[in-house]
């Protein structure tokens, strides 16, 4: 069986690893177009700011370590450009192959709207090593004037870096508020913190273009409200899946250009499969199909793809839209729908919040935690939470994405046997505890 692995990073190499290990037969090409294979992105960020200390820590597996160890033909510097489903074979400038079944991983790109001058140097995406590299060499040894355009996870955790590491940073956001998909009274708190750390916050600027010295260096940033000089900008807002080689396969997609797959992974096209920040997931909450680009997705995706394509029928079972980021000492957390997602939805439902000490209020060490969670007004049902704290975030988030994934209710959290002892939690869990007030 000859297998073809477009993209060598987290969906693609989970489902070569799962061929390697269930197909003693499988013939594995893998076909990357750029250099490295199975790689940190989430990690870039902390490159920048210094906390990691080369690319090296930022690579899982190289390709010669799939060569060597797992027999993958694991190619680098092969760019599909077309990939005929008749014939079933994929092609690009130097190649051409045949397949038997072809799993499409070739993840997302930054996306930089139509902004005037948008070419000038300086201007930066973050998303692969030499994206990074190239930061990190306009940086080194000298203190910058930075303007990162985007208040989303990626462009939170961009500014963070750059100002850890001694730079100006302004934030460009079109919105009214950073951090869109949590809920106004959350991101009060996050503008706080920015602004507490220096951070310049601009909001409600629509970018416009750029402008230059005359050896077309980027020097300001044009907005419908001002123009901001700056030595550098940093785009994070947002990317777009990696599909346009696609365009005469027939292979169905969303709006957004994501490959629409079941929940077996396969697209419309037989024997053609498709996982990652390419692809759609299944969202259980809403029970439709969503793009939620994050690794944690592409790396189950991919390897329930591979499984599916040796003949070991797996089930993606979906996601409830779990995401946690560091801002300097607070923890950012969601899961599930913010009220936004849930009025859009027409669901009747209803908030609590709370202000909690994370472990028991007389223990030393306890640190506020801030949580807002909505239901279901008439069934209550869970349908989403929030969390902003510097500890115990990442515990409460994690134990109501499962609550969420079980379809559970607000009931249901309150009579959960949780772990208590005073230097890990109050008698009542801060999740419980905020849950007990809606009555």
């Amino acid at each position: 069986m000859k297998y073809v692995i477009i993209g060598g990073d987290a969906a693609g190499m989970s489902a070569a690893m799962q061929l390697v290990r269930n197909d003693a037969q499988a013939e594995i090409t893998v076909l990357e177009k750029g250099d490295h294979y199975s790689y940190a992105q989430c990690g870039l960020p902390y490159w920048i700011g210094g906390d990691i200390e080369g690319e090296e820590k930022l690579v899982a597996r190289d390709a010669d370590t799939y060569r060597i160890k797992h027999g993958i033909d694991a190619r680098t510097q092969h760019e599909v450009t077309s990939i005929d489903v008749k014939e079933k074979r994929v092609a690009g400038n130097h190649f051409d192959l045949p397949y038997d079944k072809l799993l499409i991983a070739s993840g997302a790109r930054p996306f930089i709207p139509d902004w005037e001058n948008k070419e000038l140097n300086g201007i930066y995406t973050l998303k692969t090593i030499p994206d990074a590299k190239k930061i990190i060499e306009r940086l080194e040894g000298k203190r910058r004037n930075i303007t990162v355009i985007g208040g989303g996870s990626i462009g939170l955790e961009i500014a963070e870096n750059v100002c850890k590491a001694g730079h100006q940073v302004r934030i460009l956001e079109r919105f009214a508020r950073l951090a869109m998909n949590f809920d106004k009274e959350m991101t009060d708190h996050i503008h706080e913190k920015a602004i507490d750390e220096g951070i310049q916050l601009d909001l409600n600027h629509d970018i416009q273009g750029f402008k230059s010295d005359e050896e077309g260096n980027v020097t300001a940033v044009v907005t419908n409200l001002s123009e901001c000089k700056t030595d550098l900008v940093i785009v994070a807002v947002g990317v777009r899946p990696n599909t346009n080689f696609l365009a005469s396969t027939g292979i169905h997609l969303d709006q957004n250009g994501a490959i629409k797959v079941n929940r077996y992974m396969e697209t419309n096209v037989e024997d053609v499969y498709a996982a990652g920040d390419c692809a759609t997931q299944y969202h259980r909450l809403t029970d439709k199909d969503t793009y939620f680009p994050l690794g944690t997705h592409a790396n189950k995706q991919g390897r329930i793809a591979g499984l599916n394509m040796c003949g070991k029928p797996r089930v993606f079972k979906g996601i409830v839209g779990t995401q946690i980021y560091q801002f300097f000492d607070l923890a950012l957390a969601r899961t599930g729908l913010s009220s936004r997602e849930i009025e859009e939805l027409g669901f009747p439902y209803k908030c609590v919040q709370a202000k909690l000490p994370h472990v028991a209020a007389y223990y030393p060490t306890h640190e506020p935690l801030l949580i807002r969670l909505q239901y279901n007004e008439k069934t209550g049902e869970v349908l989403g939470g929030q969390f902003i704290g510097t500890k115990g975030v990442d515990k409460r988030c994690d134990v109501l994405a499962t609550a969420l994934y079980h379809g559970m209710t607000m009931q249901d959290l309150e009579e959960l046997d949780l772990g208590y002892s005073p230097p890990f939690n109050s008698v009542w869990d801060p999740l419980q505890q905020t849950a007990r007030r809606r009555t």
